[in-house]
């Protein structure tokens, strides 16, 4: 039976949550074919650790109000939207803005006020082109978060963001796979991912999304 001086502390149970929190955001394919049920639970059990379990009932109807939100989850909100199970890093950054609002979030770094307004200024209008992983690179920067793996044949998603949580996240999902209907094959045909749409802003869930050429060439079939 451990004795209480054996036992983790609120504040240490609290750092490892958040740490495994931001490893599953990063990675969410490495915990499961429903990564986004592993959220739910770090999430769950840091608001019982914060004593603040209702902020996740808030947040879902936030999230119902905007359309991001259904019966499977957030992931149900990106399947009309995002191809094949490229949209689980998409799902990841939507949970990563609100664990940046409850301070858990670790980027790898942040936009300054010129770099996020510079940012902001161009990056819809930028996204009327097809664009690959490495023109997002060269025109931003690094992102503040990697959704999903560094290899370049594996779909991701870029998350740029400031220190403030009350400025969006500005991100970028890619895709590196085969057409509707065509048996995937290894690697893909293209050498790096390609950018089917930014999505920024706290509207209406479907609008905040700016859709590249390739990206409307690739929306899910209804």
């Amino acid at each position: 039976m451990p004795t209480s001086r054996s036992l983790a502390t609120s504040d240490e149970i609290r750092a490892y949550l958040v740490d495994q929190l931001n490893h599953a955001l990063r990675r969410p394919g490495m915990f499961g074919r429903e990564p986004e049920l592993a959220l739910r639970m770090l999430i769950d059990h840091l608001l019982f650790v914060e004593c603040r379990p209702e902020a996740w009932a808030e947040q879902q109807r936030v999230w119902e109000d905007r359309g991001a939100w259904s019966s499977t989850g957030v992931a149900g909100a990106f399947r009309d939207l995002i191809p094949d199970r490229c949209y689980e890093y998409g799902v990841a950054s939507v949970y990563a803005e609100f664990a940046h609002r409850r301070g858990w979030l670790k980027p790898d770094r942040v936009l300054d006020r010129d770099e996020y307004a510079a940012l902001l200024g161009v990056v819809r209008q930028w996204a009327g082109e097809d664009r690959v992983w490495t023109d997002i690179v060269d025109a931003f920067g690094a992102p503040s978060m990697l959704f999903g793996s560094n290899n370049p044949y594996y779909g991701k998603t870029l998350g740029y963001l400031t220190e403030n949580p009350e400025e969006p996240m500005v991100s970028f999902h890619l895709w590196n796979g085969s057409a509707p209907g065509a048996e995937q094959s290894w690697p893909p045909e293209h050498e790096e991912s390609l950018l089917l749409a930014v999505r920024l802003g706290a509207g209406p869930f479907r609008q905040s999304f700016t859709f590249t050429p390739e990206g409307r060439r690739r929306l899910p079939a209804k």
